[in-house]
């Protein structure tokens, strides 16, 4: 396969061509990767990762508490490419392995975007002499944001190393065709002829199906590369190797998720309603990206300069030469330049369609990184076209190489101001009513840390330190609740062991301790892993998860369940003298009650009874189901829905007439 792949063509680059082409490629990586060290940090919802990395390698499975199988990353890959460094690394702290790894492929997605954009150009920059300079790139690495999560444990650095490979790629595949010699009968003998390598196409088919699993969303970018391929391929043999190669991953791990989590999508998908849509929000989150940075500026600058670079050209790109026999009009049209750079610019606006409609996120910009990333991937680097004589007159030729130039030096000189803006200023660190905040420097505040790197930085959150003490004081087990004082924790007692037990069956029966907050990676991550974290939005709580969203709630956390359910469904103390004050004995009466649903017992049984043969089947048929379902978060609703009877009030109703009686 390598030898094949060596002998892809190199299109002649003019010597200024290609030196401008690595001086822009070399400066912009140096600058993105030294902008993202200054802004580096490990989020919360990065070090939800690390705590399933922790079990993996601990020999629990992809699951973020032991005995509960939920699938609280929305990436796959990234949580096994992880846990592969942790696993290298040894000794080395998870966060720093995913810090290195986040950063690197970061930079490594922004390199290889802009040469598949060199090589868009190559064809018509043949004997001219141009230079290709940072355009879209340096519009990218300018947006705050872009910095900000390209450290933040999170997936992004590898959503843009998938991008840029896949961009390289398909840039490759549409100019197979051109760059096949013909002769009367086909393409030349032994002439590389990429277009026909079963190689590339497998490889280029296998990368579009990794989409789904890269981030379930980008499954409408792999998926319609898949589709193009499709349609270019010649023979039904050649259709077959890419279905075969693009489908046999995402199907064998589909068929592993429902089986083994009995979801047919990510339970973060479950968790944050995925399907559903809040475009009020989504335009609030829109506007929210774009006022701090003026983005409107570039895209209309960038806009100007394409218009520009289309008038240069001796050669345009997307023309095609000596296209071998047997490729009809649709397959010559969809496996082209021309094709390839629509279908990447819109991808971009689909992807931010889609995030619009979904709500956006409560991370500042985060989601709308990969629909701009997309969309400047085209002009990521434009070629200054010196004038040589040959279509225009000299003089017209330097009054268009000073217009390419004038608009490149405003994208410039925009990119110095936005990588310098206060982005959201006083408001980045408050949840106002959008509910968007500018997490990076909201953690850096709240642990008092410039650099929230590890587990211990956010010891310094509050209640985190308080947690620990909170444990240590309760050794037979309980359930902590977050106190509204944030530096406490209010504790419901399991119940305890019988006083007659030795110790060592005290310790068999010992109650493991769960603790109910939002903050479910600083959490998870400084406690051990016999420690259950939950929370009420759904990321890692089962019941929270089937809960139905809420129309007002905080994007990303518009789950919302009542911390009765966590009482009612453990082993504690259940009695008014042992709950806190603003939970009700008959809520977590009727809670445990509803428990008893048929349907949400089957639904708990799916993620908590023991994996065998029959519970993998069993999950694989009713994936689809468990993944529907949904219980109504207040108890007496929930009670109503599975038509159970209500339990006795263990207090009388509040009635606002005095109490009668002895």
């Amino acid at each position: 396969m390598g030898a094949r792949l060596a002998r892809w063509p190199v299109f002649p680059y003019d010597v200024s061509v290609r030196v401008s082409l690595w001086v822009s490629v070399v400066v912009v990586a140096g600058l993105f990767g030294w902008g993202a060290w200054q802004r580096r940090w490990i989020a919360d919802d990065g070090l939800i990762v690390l705590r399933t990395v922790r079990n993996l390698l601990a020999g629990n499975g992809p699951v973020f508490n032991a005995g509960e199988r939920i699938e609280a990353n929305t990436s796959t890959v990234w949580t096994y490419l992880v846990t592969l460094g942790a696993w290298l690394g040894g000794s080395v702290r998870m966060e720093y392995v995913a810090l290195a790894l986040a950063l690197t492929l970061s930079v490594l997605g922004v390199v290889l975007a802009m040469l598949g954009t060199g090589r868009l150009y190559a064809p018509s920059l043949q004997g001219r002499r141009a230079l290709l300079l940072p355009a879209g790139a340096l519009v990218y690495i300018a947006v705050p944001p872009a910095r900000d999560f390209a450290t933040s444990g999170l997936e992004n650095g590898l959503v843009l190393a998938y991008l840029g490979l896949l961009w390289w790629m398909l840039v490759c595949w549409s100019q197979a065709l051109r760059a096949a010699p013909a002769t009367r009968r086909g393409v030349a003998k032994g002439a590389p002829n990429p277009a026909s390598s079963k190689y590339f196409d497998g490889a280029l088919a296998t990368l579009a199906g990794l989409s789904v699993l890269i981030r379930p969303e980008l499954a409408l970018i792999g998926g319609g590369a898949l589709v193009m391929m499709l349609i270019a391929a010649r023979g039904w043999r050649r259709r077959v190797l890419i279905l075969v190669a693009g489908g046999l991953l995402p199907v064998a791990y589909q068929i592993f998720r429902m089986g083994y989590y009995g979801l047919i999508v990510p339970g973060t998908a479950v968790a944050k309603d995925a399907s559903g849509s809040k475009w009020a929000q989504g335009l609030t989150y829109l506007t929210n990206f774009n006022h701090p940075y003026l983005l409107w500026v570039p895209v209309l600058l960038l806009a100007a300069l394409g218009a520009v670079l289309l008038t240069t050209r001796t050669r345009p790109w997307w023309v095609r030469h000596q296209v071998p026999r047997g490729y009809g009009w649709l397959a010559r049209t969809v496996q082209s330049p021309a094709a390839v750079v629509l279908f990447m610019f819109a991808s971009g606006l689909l992807q931010g369609i889609y995030w619009v409609r979904q709500g956006g996120d409560f991370m500042h910009g985060r989601v709308l990184l990969t629909p701009l990333f997309c969309i400047l991937m085209p002009v990521s680097v434009i070629p200054v076209v010196l004038p040589d004589g040959t279509r225009f007159t000299r003089e017209t030729g330097y009054l268009l190489a000073a217009a390419t130039s004038v608009l490149w030096a405003s994208v410039v000189g925009w990119s110095i101001w936005a990588a310098n803006s206060p982005g959201l200023g006083a408001d980045g660190t408050r949840v106002t009513y959008s509910g968007i905040v500018d997490e990076r420097r909201f953690y850096s505040q709240a642990t008092g840390h410039a650099h929230p790197l590890t587990a211990a930085d956010y010891l310094d959150y509050p209640r985190m330190r308080a947690v620990l003490t909170a444990i240590n004081n309760t050794p037979d087990g309980a359930l902590l609740l977050p106190s509204g004082n944030y530096d406490q924790w209010d504790v419901v007692p399991a119940y305890p062991p019988p006083p007659d037990l030795s110790p060592a069956d005290r310790r068999a029966l010992e109650t493991p301790h769960t603790v109910f907050f939002t903050n479910m990676g600083m959490l998870g991550m400084n406690v051990g892993l016999d420690v259950r974290v939950i929370d009420q939005i759904g990321l890692t709580n089962p019941l929270a998860m089937h809960t139905q969203r809420l129309t007002d709630g905080r994007i990303g956390h518009d789950k919302n369940l009542f911390p009765d359910w966590a009482v009612a469904e453990g082993p504690f103390l259940k009695t008014k003298q042992w709950i806190p004050p603003y939970l009700d004995e008959d809520w977590v009466s009727q809670a445990q009650a509803a428990l008893e649903c048929p349907a949400t017992e089957s639904m708990l049984n799916s993620v908590r009874g023991e994996m065998s043969p029959r519970r993998f089947l069993s999950n694989l048929a009713h994936a689809y189901e468990f993944t529907k379902y949904r219980i109504d978060r207040v108890p007496l609703y929930e009670l109503e829905r599975c038509g159970l009877p209500v339990p006795e009030p263990k207090n009388p109703p509040y009635t606002g007439m005095p109490a009668t009686g002895p």
